[in-house]
This record gives structure tokens, C-alpha cells and sequence, in this order.
């Protein structure tokens, strides 16, 4: 996906709490609404967003959903961002 829809998802502090809840690994979407005052719907929502960047991924097992984090999407922004901030330091010199 694209930086764009990538950063776009990340913008969002209910989509970043969602992240961070994932990095202590997989959870089923119940899981996740039961940490959130909003609504199962909202939260499905937040989740296909996040999984529309890429930033998640899902499996199914029997009737249940269970979200993970990928690293990869994250990665690919960092070294973005890293090399973003090289170039404006090579202009300060």
C-alpha cells in the first residue's frame, strides 16, 4: 500500500492504540473491542482501515477473527522517515 493510506491510518489515536495493543501480540477482534468506549462497529471499522495500509493482518479460526501487527509496513516508514531526515541534515552542513 501506499505512504499515503499508510499515514492516513496512523493518524488516528484510536488506530494507534489498536497498534499498540497488537504488539503484545495476536488478539480476536472482541479482544480489542473490549479495551475501546466506542462502538464493536466503530472498532471493525478502525480494524479494516488498519488492514486496508497493511499495517494488520487477520486469520480466521473457527468463527473468530484474530488480529496481528506487520512489522513490514511500520519498517518501510521508519526508513522513510530516517532517510528524510539525513537529507535535511546534509542541507544544514
Amino acid at each position: 500500500m501506499g505512504l499515503q493510506q499508510t499515514l492516513r491510518a496512523l493518524a488516528d489515536p484510536i488506530r494507534r492504540e489498536i497498534l499498540n495493543l497488537l504488539r503484545e501480540g495476536k488478539r480476536s477482534a472482541g479482544e480489542i473491542v473490549e479495551e475501546f468506549s466506542v462502538t464493536g462497529a466503530s472498532i471493525s471499522r478502525h480494524l479494516s482501515v488498519l488492514k486496508e495500509a497493511d499495517l494488520i493482518r487477520d486469520t480466521r479460526v473457527g468463527k473468530y477473527r484474530f488480529y496481528e501487527i506487520n512489522t513490514s509496513v511500520l519498517e518501510d516508514v521508519m526508513l522513510w522517515i530516517t532517510e528524510l531526515k539525513g537529507e535535511q541534515d546534509d542541507k544544514e552542513q
